[in-house]
């Protein structure tokens, strides 16, 4: 365990229409014998604590607290925000990424932290210069700009981003990859 995590933790958010994946349940998906939902978990060894937005699909060894956000899919700040509500702690950082990142370490995560330092957060950016999403917050400053309930539905994460100070973190290697398709996980395995 990562002593300079105090006050970090993780929200997975699972509950996508994974609409290119026939609608299939991402988090149940497996990689190498492991499922999607276990790699993002594992990922973030360092979190005091992980809340997962999805309808409880797939058994963990890890404890979590499972939610859904009201109504279901709204979208990632619905999800991120339902995560956050969810905490049972009151963390310095906040951690979110997607399922479908298996490529995510807790290497990633403490490098997203160190670039954190003295701003608002931190995000990871593919090869192709795209963010991704991954990332921790300064959780006093996500609070900052909450949207109301109604808002948060369908919004765009881009746009509850805009007015924070956010450091790029490139990946290393395949750290940004995520599973859209079939062929992406043909790709991978």
């Amino acid at each position: 365990m990562d002593e300079r995590a105090g006050g970090f933790c993780g929200v997975v958010l699972a509950g996508g229409t994974a609409a290119r994946m026939d609608g299939i349940d991402k988090a149940a998906v497996e990689l190498h014998g492991r499922t999607l939902l276990e790699l993002a978990l594992d990922a973030f060894l360092d979190a005091d604590e992980v809340v997962v937005v999805a309808p409880v699909s797939v058994p963990t060894q890890r404890p979590v607290t499972f939610v859904c956000e009201d109504p279901p899919r709204g979208g990632p700040v619905a999800g991120l925000l339902t995560g956050v509500d969810a905490l049972l702690r009151s963390p310095a950082l906040i951690g979110v990424v997607a399922v479908d990142m298996p490529r995510m370490t807790p290497a990633t995560w403490r490098r997203l932290r160190d670039a954190a330092a003295g701003r608002d957060g931190a995000f990871l950016v593919g090869g192709d210069g795209r963010r991704q999403l991954a990332g921790v917050l300064d959780a006093a400053r996500l609070d900052g700009v909450r949207p109301g309930l109604e808002e948060q539905h369908g919004m765009a994460l881009h746009r509850l981003l805009a007015p924070l100070d956010l450091a790029v973190v490139p990946a290393i290697g395949d750290e940004a990859v995520d599973i859209d398709s079939w062929a992406d996980l043909r790709d991978l395995a």
